[in-house]
Parts: structure tokens; sequence; C-alpha cells
């Protein structure tokens, strides 16, 4: 292990495997450690005996939920927007040629105590009961707005400058009620907050855009896609592709010290007694402690179930968003449900995640909103993490340090994190123009 690496990358968690593989895939001899002997650090897959023994000590799982090998439990569970940045940031590297996705059939919003379909189109905006008929139309006549927006035209524009321009007055220009922003900020523009009301328009006009061209792109009934056998499958593409390119992936390296000069900066990483010098290190929170400050917590349950979300179409891989103030909450909670028709559950059993940023220390209570969701469980486990970010300045230590994941049930969040890591380490933008046919939809 005695060599030099121009970056060494501890943690097998998503956001590392993405970046080892896009550094190695600009030339850069990267070695990727992990203290587990497992891929996937917080963002792991998990089989039923391995979810036993992590939330009930046991490695006895009740005989009825089927075999332990057909489980693939996503500890982070996220689905992927078919033209969004991570899409474009795995066929960057190639990595999709180890990996197939499947389209996840539905996209759903919880709205005055009913769970509808989120209509993403000027079409489905007039079939939607989520608005009354006047409603509609005005909806119908925003969407076709944003649909032929186009940033570099300023006749689209309508005379408005988006970048000056808030939500709120562009949704007051089009007659929209409070109900329909709350749906359209929420579950198409994927915002957590309502702080988006009072930014420029521009940033919520393009997430629209996004999420109905992605949806246009699989033809399915969301603009989501999902890896079949889940995100475990990922980190370990990572691995396969890094090894193309001479990178090296080690498992199971206890304590992984980062070694420091008298300046502070990083000189290389220590391990059973042997050191690997380098230039760059990029981790998780979890191996440089003393660098992260807390900003937060997810609290989440996660339920073995025999049937799919009531209300859903009988969807089997779903989202639905529950904005913020239909609770009377400070942020959205999100629903993930995912199922043997993506091969991470034995034939006719689903899994579904209730996930939330914690605004109280009782996940119980917090969570029965989405919870109630649900219909009947077969089994419940409840969970909560604290969440990180890195408070050092990786111009002085070089010491690169990704934030921990967020309750979202979508990408969009964990990836910009990806791309910023990636400029700061390289000092340049990566370059997201590529062929999105290149990740191909598994034959149904």
């Amino acid at each position: 292990m005695d060599e030099e690496y121009d970056v060494i990358v501890l943690g097998t968690g998503l956001k590392e495997c993405i970046l080892s593989g896009l550094l190695s895939v600009d030339g850069l001899k990267v070695l990727h450690m992990d203290r587990n002997d497992y891929y996937g650090a917080e963002s792991t897959s998990l089989n039923l005996i391995q979810l036993w023994k992590k939330f009930r000590n046991s490695d006895k799982p009740p005989p009825h939920l089927g075999s332990s090998r057909d489980y693939n439990v996503d500890m982070v569970p996220k689905f992927m927007m078919a033209n969004g940045t991570l899409v474009r940031v795995l066929i960057h590297t190639d990595v999709t040629k180890y990996l197939y996705f499947k389209a996840v059939d539905g996209g759903y919003v919880f709205n005055k105590g009913k769970v509808h379909k989120v209509p993403a189109t000027d079409m489905e905006a007039l079939k939607s009961p989520l608005m009354g008929m006047f409603e509609k139309r005005r909806a119908r006549k925003f969407f076709i707005y944003v649909q032929d927006y186009d940033e570099n035209d300023p006749k689209t524009h309508e005379g408005m400058d988006l970048t000056r321009v808030t939500t709120r007055e562009l949704i007051a220009k089009y007659g929209l009620d409070d109900n329909t922003m709350d749906f359209i900020g929420h579950a198409l523009a994927l915002h957590r907050d309502d702080r988006f009301l009072d930014e420029p328009a521009l940033d919520t006009v393009k997430r629209m855009k996004l999420y109905a061209e992605s949806l246009a792109r699989f033809q399915g009934g969301s603009p989501y896609i999902y890896p079949l056998y889940g995100l475990g499958e990922l980190p370990q593409a990572f691995a396969r592709l890094s090894a193309v390119y001479g990178g090296t992936y080690m498992l199971n390296k206890p304590e992984c010290k980062v070694e420091f000069n008298e300046e502070g900066q990083v000189i290389g990483v220590t391990s059973e007694g042997e050191t690997a010098k380098c230039k760059k290190v990029v981790c998780d929170p979890s191996y440089l402690t003393n660098k992260v400050r807390k900003i937060g917590k997810v609290s989440r349950a996660i339920c073995i179930m025999s049937h799919p979300i009531p209300n859903t179409n009988d969807s089997h891989s779903v989202q639905v968003i529950i904005p913020q103030k239909q609770l009377g909450r400070k942020s959205d909670m999100y629903l993930f449900c995912c199922s043997y028709s993506h091969n991470v559950a034995p034939k006719g059993k689903f899994i579904a995640f209730v996930s939330a940023e914690a605004e109280t220390d009782q996940p119980e209570i917090e969570l029965k909103p989405g919870v109630d969701l649900l219909g009947p469980v077969d089994e419940i486990f409840y969970d909560s993490y604290d969440r990180y970010e890195p408070v050092n300045e990786p111009s002085l230590d070089n010491c690169f340090i990704s934030t921990s994941y967020d309750a979202t049930t979508h990408f969009e969040s964990t990836v910009m994190d990806v791309l910023n890591m990636y400029t700061m380490i390289t000092g340049k933008a990566l370059d997201l123009s590529v062929d999105l046919s290149a990740a191909s939809a598994a034959e149904e």
C-alpha cells in the first residue's frame, strides 16, 4: 500500500463512488478504501438477514417473508430523474453499461387528505382532480408557458426576466392559487420547503421542464427511473469502472486515519500500519469527524408490505410527496415504494419508506401521517440518523467531504453536492452534454 496516489477516497457511499469514478475517468490515480466489509457505507443495500441484524439484533427473520437473498433494501432510497443530472453523470463515466434501469410507475402528491397523481403536462392538468375547472384552465396556460420557455429566446419570456421575477410573482401573473402552487412547487419542481416562493422563478421553471422532459422520456407514469436490484448496484458498478481505469478498491480496511503535515495539509492515509501517500482526500463525514458539523437529522420508517401503497393505481414503484403545508411542518415528508418488479423483494412483497427531516425526537409520532397512507404493513422498523456538512476549507487542507444524505426520495440534491465537490477538487466544471439514450431501460 505504500504508494503515492493523486486522490484517496474513503467510504464507498454513493457520492464517494461517483467522484472516484469521475476522477478515474479524468486520468487521476485513485485509491478507494472503506472500513466496512461491504460496499455502500450509509447508502448500502441490505438483504433480509442484514436488515434483521441491524434493527432487531437477530439473524432469523420470519420465514413467511421469503428468502433473505431476494431482498435488496436500500438504506438511502432515491429515485433518479430520467433526464436528470445524475443520469448524465452516470453516462459521462460510461458506468451505465453495468446497470439496467426500469421506469418508476407513478409520481403522486398528498393534497387535502388525499393522494393524487402529479399532473406534469398541460393535458394532465386539465384532467387532474387537484383543481377546479377554472383553475385547470389557468394551470394549463402556465404549463404551456413553462413548456415553451427557452432561456435563450426572449420571445418565449412574455416580457419577464425570470432571474429577477420571483416564483410568487410569476404564479400571481397566471392567477394560480396557493393550493396549485403547493403541488407544483413540491411535487414537480421538487423544492423541499416553501423558500422557493421568494426566490427567482428561473430555477422553478427549469425544474418543471426537467420533470416534463423526464416524464416523456420513458413514457412511464412518472419521470423517475430506478436500477434493477436497487441502488446497491451503483457502488459496485463504479468499483468495476474504476478498475478499468487502473483505480484500486480496498474494503475492510480498519481505521483509515487521515495524516496531515505541519501546515495542516493532507499527506496520506494510514490503515493497518501502512500509509498510502496522496495529495487530496475525498470522504464522507464519518472519516473526518472534527471537520464537520451536525445540521439536522433524518427520521424514517422502513416497511415490508404485501400490497402497493393504496390510491396509487396499484403502482409497483412510486413516490408520494407530502408538502410541508399539508401537515403543518417546516419541510416535506416523502413516501418511497419499490417491489419485486425492480427485483428488490420477492414476488408479492413491497418495500416502503417514509422519510422526513426530523423536527421532533419521536419518529413514530412524527412519521405517522405518512405511515398511515401505507395501509397494513407486515413489518416496520424506525430509524434516524444525523446529518453533517463540512466546515473545513478544502483549499487549505485538501480534504473534500461530502454532506450527509437528506430525506428526499429523489437524487436532485445529492448530485448537486457531487458536482460542487468535483469542481472544487479539479477546478473545472463537469461536461454534462451527453447522449441520454445511453442509459437504456431494462426490457420488460
